[in-house]
């Protein structure tokens, strides 16, 4: 994360969420190296205490906004398949990204990873 916080680094953006000047979530994205058009949804986090609230859609929706400003045609997303990363999954099912292919026993045995998409 700390070369993403770097200034002028065009690896990553990030945006951030607040509330009464209290950050309260965060999504950081970028292009896809030696691809068109193609962006990768690193990190998205919310503050426990607001989630359910629409912070992580908000999150969302500006990032494929600025996505669609640069020219984005599909976002790509990695996460676990275990039952911890149930709600994660959910959520990014809610914001319509759809499972793309599943590389089994990824991160150890039973725990495989599962790339989303989303198509602009």
């Amino acid at each position: 994360m700390d070369l993403a916080l770097t200034p002028n680094n065009n690896d990553y953006t990030i945006l951030v969420a607040d509330r009464d000047g209290r950050i309260v979530g965060y999504v950081c994205y970028g292009a896809t190296p030696m691809t068109e058009g193609t962006f990768d949804l690193y990190w998205i986090a919310s503050d426990p205490e607001v989630r359910g609230q629409g912070i992580g859609a908000s999150l969302i929706s500006g990032m494929e906004g600025d996505m669609r400003r640069r020219g984005a045609r599909i976002i790509r997303v990695e996460t676990s398949a275990t039952e911890a990363y149930g709600p994660t999954r959910g959520f990014y099912a809610s914001m319509k990204y759809t499972e793309e292919s599943r590389f089994r026993d990824f991160y150890k045995v039973g725990d495989d990873l599962i790339v989303l998409a989303k198509r602009l």
